[in-house]
């Protein structure tokens, strides 16, 4: 037998600890699960939900997918923590393809977070003994269509599979590996007529996306009784095209999320109840000053300039908000991106520096680069994000 690293185990908090896991009062289990994927949304103050104009919209909404034609493939690389100085890091490759028979789309993404090589140990020696791998990773599969001019529905399958030890802990009978499902449903609204007083028609210059992500079963390393939710999340998105012209485009976006996960129901177990219940019940468990503050912000700014179809470049900003008693996540984000025909090229920034006490922040420096190809669709999205496909 052997031992989980101490390493792990703190590499796994960690992890958890960022990425609002404290928010709901409880912990999850495969919290990679609720990570910003993509450079373009991560420059954006990781805020996509009502933006959702590319094939990284699997993770942010897939209903935005029905907007689009053509094809796109993406990969994007981010060493995670950068402040450990870890061998931690996640890769994200995503494809979407139109099919016209199908009026829709099909998608697939990949997702996999390393958390590097560990020592095996004796159970009552600090020998080595060997070494293992661990990991997450999730397989998503999806399918987006419109079902009128203005409104799109967005559907995922995902598979997940998380290893963080490969034989029991002392007297413990799991394999610290688990396998689970999940699944998403989004809807997207962009309407093409949109009459707003003072602002007129504001038409294909707006859209509002939500998002439920993660429904799914319990996860568990060790036995049933030990078993954890996956970090069910809801995110209602909103983005506006402020303005554009022959060669500039400005858009925002703003993003509202928040953990579905309810209050712990079983206080020997530690229990927390099942998905489909938690999806109402937490919002009642709790006093709804509370619910308010569970809630995450997300905000950002893009601004492209070039002609479309040939070579255009982007810069972006953004920044996240979160309540100091539901895990005091604060920063700012910074991007650029290019397009060339069909390619392109984005990477994001994300800092913690202008806050006060954040100097020690897991997430400060963090990096994501992305490279994208796209084929076969539409210059332009309704929301005037460039694709020179």
């Amino acid at each position: 037998m052997k031992k989980i690293p101490l390493l792990l185990l703190v590499c796994t908090l960690v992890t958890t600890m960022t990425i609002n896991i404290k928010a709901q009062g409880g912990a999850t289990a495969v919290p990679f699960l609720l990570l910003a994927p993509d450079s373009r949304a991560g420059a954006l103050g990781e805020s996509g939900a009502g933006l959702a104009d590319n094939s990284a919209a699997i993770f942010w909404n897939p209903a935005g997918i029905a907007f689009l034609t053509g094809s796109e493939f993406s990969l994007t690389h981010s060493n995670w923590l950068p402040q450990f100085q870890l061998d931690i890091f996640y890769d994200y490759a995503t494809y979407r393809q139109y099919i016209e028979e199908i009026s829709g789309s099909i998608t697939a993404s990949i997702t996999y977070m390393n958390y590097g090589e560990f020592a095996l140990t004796g159970q009552d020696s600090p020998l080595v003994i060997g070494t293992f791998h661990s990991f997450d990773a999730a397989l998503t599969l999806g399918y987006a269509t419109k079902v009128s001019n203005d409104w799109g529905l967005g559907f995922n399958f995902r598979l997940i599979h998380s290893l963080l030890s490969t034989q029991p802990t002392a007297q413990e009978q799991g394999s610290g590996v688990s396998t689970t499902l999940s699944f998403d449903i989004a809807t997207m609204w962009r309407p093409s007529h949109l009459e707003i007083p003072f602002l007129g028609d504001v038409g294909n210059d707006f859209s509002l996306g939500i998002n439920l992500s993660n429904l799914g079963p319990k996860i568990y390393y060790i036995d049933k009784a030990q078993a954890d939710p996956i970090p069910t999340n809801l995110r209602v998105g909103i983005a506006a095209r402020i303005f554009e012209d022959d060669y500039n485009s400005l858009t925002y976006t703003i993003d509202f999320s928040r953990l579905i996960v309810g209050k712990i129901i079983d206080t020997i177990s530690n229990q927390r109840p099942d998905f489909y219940k938690a999806v109402f019940s937490s919002w009642t468990d709790r006093p709804f000053s509370e619910v308010l503050q569970s809630i995450n912000t997300a905000m950002g700014i893009e601004y492209w300039y070039g002609v479309p179809q040939d070579f255009m470049f982007a810069l972006r900003a953004g920044f996240f908000y979160e309540d100091p008693n539901y895990g005091n996540r604060k920063f700012v984000t910074l991007g650029a991106g290019i397009r060339y025909d069909i390619y392109g090229f984005d990477f994001s920034y994300l800092t913690t520096d202008i806050f006060k006490n954040a100097d020690n922040s897991p997430l400060n420096n963090t990096l994501r680069f992305s490279l994208s190809i796209g084929w076969g669709g539409q210059a332009k999205t309704s929301l005037g994000f460039p694709r020179g496909i």
